[in-house]
């Protein structure tokens, strides 16, 4: 997830907890989604839709993180 702020991704897991658990369950989420769309676990659209759909949202949470973080730290 936003490999463009590797570094700053790096830092915010391990100094920021609420960051490091957006991240954990972003991944989780993609792992799931995965899974759904390869056949291997099964779901319905609406289901992974959902998921999907959760998965941007934390994305989107992550990311006004790394900008405040930017910001903050003159980056």
């Amino acid at each position: 997830m936003l490999h463009e702020y590797r570094d700053i991704v790096s830092k915010l897991k391990t100094e920021n907890a609420h960051f490091a658990k957006i991240f954990e369950r972003h991944n989780e989420l993609d792992k799931q989604i995965v899974e759904a769309e390869e056949g291997r676990e099964h779901m319905s659209e609406f289901e992974l839709d959902k998921l999907k759909k959760e998965k941007l949202l934390l994305k989107d949470e992550a990311y006004a993180m790394i900008i405040a973080y930017k910001k903050e730290h003159n980056l």
